[in-house]
């Protein structure tokens, strides 16, 4: 009997993938997310006070729903149900935790590269500037001209001059 792996689109942990590879993993993870959606801020603020019921007043309606069959046929939904619910809505707040925790170390990795690409720019800058003091780099002035055009460190900001302050109206004596 043949045996059919399946292939596995993970690297091994601490190798590094592509940003192209991530993001087709991450789209790949919606799928698997019960009612995942895209909420426009509107609706999302509409439902947000509600959906942040205090926890102990989701389970005294559970408990009475519970003790009430009439509660539960008029609502359409049953005790069970609803304790399924909050008890997935708290597993789900481990993932957001998770994701979260992934985004803010994906953005702090992007800046540590921007920092380093800033870096070595403004450093070529600053050696191109002194090389082209000497004829023998003369190639290099309209490259460090156009740095110096698109360069906004180190520019002088033009002053605003201050507004006259308003004079206080004098009060009328009648």
């Amino acid at each position: 009997m043949p045996t059919t792996e399946t292939p596995n689109p993970s690297p091994p942990a601490g190798e590094a993938i592509t940003p192209e590879v991530m993001v087709a993993q991450v789209r790949a993870m919606r799928d698997h997310v019960p009612e995942y959606t895209q909420l426009a801020i509107p609706d999302a603020q509409a439902i947000r006070r509600v959906a942040y019921v205090n926890p102990e007043l989701v389970q005294a309606a559970i408990n009475s729903m519970a003790a009430a069959e009439g509660v539960q046929t008029v609502l359409g939904v049953t005790a069970a149900e609803l304790q399924r619910d909050t008890e997935d809505a708290a597993h789900w707040t481990a993932v957001e935790d998770e994701v979260t925790a992934l985004l803010k170390g994906i953005v702090a990795a992007n800046l540590i590269r921007r920092h380093r690409i800033g870096l070595v720019t403004l450093q070529t800058y600053n050696i191109c500037r002194q090389l082209v003091r000497k004829k023998d780099h003369s190639n290099l002035l309209p490259h460090v001209e156009m740095m110096k055009r698109l360069n906004k460190f180190g520019r002088k900001r033009a002053k605003t001059s201050p507004q006259p302050e308003p004079q206080p109206a004098l009060a009328s004596v009648a």
